[in-house]
């Protein structure tokens, strides 16, 4: 799989410009093909520094999968009333953010696939999780792959390799500098169902987040249960910094992708407006109702 082949769901592709210049190192990780695109004058330095992100990757996978019997999340799940797990520091830094998510987005971002917050206590100084009542279900899938980009682009940046772009699965990036003389990474909203291309954008210190439904699939809304038919696809664009590495932009992208399929357009607005970081582009389904095949927030700043 290519980047300029990226899967049937809403997504990006990397653009190949400069292909003589860049290196590119691949891993197949939580069901999907993810990349490191960089300029390095060191090949050989280049390939280590990208092995060393997937390890980083593989290990949050095995802490953090549903799927992994005994990862973190797995642990947690199985929690009666009172008793707790102790979490890895990363495992615990995703939940707070998408806590923190969960609030912004008026709890249409919700990890706890319905069954509530209010079941579970974070101790972020002892790397802890209790849980108030039995019965809390996590389910990362809807923030992990961003979290995971995200610490992938720090490690990168800790072994120097600045002129890089990480994504996973081609539906959560992060872009640092972009190749020496290029404005940006560019990059390809793609259309779900392999419909096209949607608009191009030049990335440089930023992340992306994609969700949108194929036939035979949907996004719930965790408040009612019942499945989004207004959307087709969301795309996320949140600016991050490069100073210092810090910060989880590709995570805040990933969720608010998959909230955006779900909360009303004037909200998505609002919120757009409120944090000058954040853009969206909005493909309306069936019932939406909008008018225009894409709807790109905020319309001006």
């Amino acid at each position: 799989m290519s980047p300029d082949a990226p899967p049937p769901g809403a997504s990006f592709a990397v653009a190949d410009e400069a292909a003589s210049e860049r290196l590119r190192f691949s891993h197949e990780a939580m069901k999907s093909v993810w990349e490191v695109h960089c300029v390095h004058p060191d090949a050989g330095y280049a390939q280590q520094a990208a092995q060393a992100a997937f390890l980083l990757l593989d290990r949050l996978e095995q802490e953090q999968s549903r799927f992994v019997a005994n990862s973190d999340v797995s642990r947690v799940n199985r929690l009666a009333a009172g008793e707790s797990a102790r979490v890895s520091p990363s495992t615990l830094e995703c939940l707070g953010i998408a806590r923190h998510l969960y609030d912004l987005t008026s709890r249409t971002f919700d990890v706890t696939i319905g069954t509530g917050w209010d079941r579970l206590e974070l101790d972020p100084e002892g790397f802890v999780v209790r849980a108030r009542e039995g019965g809390a279900r996590l389910d990362l899938g809807g923030i992990g792959k961003g979290f995971a980009v995200d610490r992938m682009a720090e490690l990168l940046l800790e072994w120097d390799i600045r002129h890089a772009l990480v994504h996973g699965g081609f539906s959560s990036v992060r872009a640092l500098e972009p190749p020496p003389g290029e404005e940006g990474w560019a990059l390809r909203l793609s259309a779900p169902g392999g419909r096209g291309e949607l608009a191009r954008v030049r990335a440089r210190e930023q992340a992306f987040g994609a969700s949108g439904i194929l036939k035979g699939d949907h996004i719930q809304d965790p408040r009612t249960g019942e499945p989004v038919l207004e959307r087709e696809a969301a795309w996320v664009a949140v600016a991050a910094s490069i100073e210092d590495g810090r910060g989880s932009p590709a995570a805040v992208a990933d969720a608010l992708s998959t909230a955006f399929m779900i909360l009303p357009t004037p909200e998505v607005a609002e919120l757009c407006d409120r944090h000058p970081e954040l853009s969206a582009w909005i493909v309306p389904g069936a019932a939406g109702g909008e008018p225009g095949a894409v709807l790109r927030l905020p319309r001006a700043r």
